[in-house]
């Protein structure tokens, strides 16, 4: 097993020296992710603070099979950086709207042409073969990665790849090219 397998699993044993070792191995990570949505120093160090506290909690809850760790660390820095980013704007009653910055939320007809699109892709993709729409949801819903998929399905990463072109070209097809893209 690896250096990181090992920490971690130090880490799930309950071990505090083994997340000391941790934070100094990924703390240069999270700060990149977290800086660009916090942009108080303070807030950021708390921030960091709250995703060692997540990692000692939730780090059973960690599965390689299902991505890879430097993915899961991302995640629970980005949402906690929002999170905390929401917090101090509730707190402070509201952010007032700054005319400069446009409002990003989409308006009535944007909404219903999302979820129009949205039923014609399920109705494409409910269209495919049962062996086309497996791969397609691993691919782009479940978002596992090309060499896994190809080690599972027993074909090549080209393989793959090609029936994932061919699939694509179909769905931009029949959705009417590049108007979904």
């Amino acid at each position: 097993m690896d250096d990181t397998g090992a920490l971690l699993d130090a880490i799930k044993a309950g071990q505090p020296q083994a997340l000391e070792q941790f934070r100094a191995a990924y703390t240069p990570l999270l700060r990149y992710i977290i800086a660009p949505i916090l942009p108080d120093p303070r807030d950021r160090e708390e921030c960091l603070a709250d995703v060692f506290v997540q990692v000692w909690r939730k780090v059973a809850q960690y599965d390689p099979a299902r991505g890879s760790l430097t993915g899961w660390l991302t995640a629970l820095a980005r949402n906690a950086a929002l999170n905390r980013l929401r917090a101090g704007r509730r707190h402070q009653g509201g952010v007032e709207l700054d005319e400069s910055i446009p409002d990003s939320r989409p308006g009535p007809e944007e909404s219903l042409l999302r979820e129009e699109r949205a039923l014609a892709l399920r109705r494409a993709v409910a269209a495919l073969s049962a062996g086309d729409r497996a791969l397609f949801l691993r691919k782009y819903y479940y978002y596992q990665a090309t060499p896994q998929i190809a080690a599972e399905l027993g074909l090549s990463e080209r393989a793959v790849e090609g029936r994932l072109y061919r699939i694509r070209k179909r769905l931009r097809r029949e959705l009417g090219g590049d108007v979904y893209d």
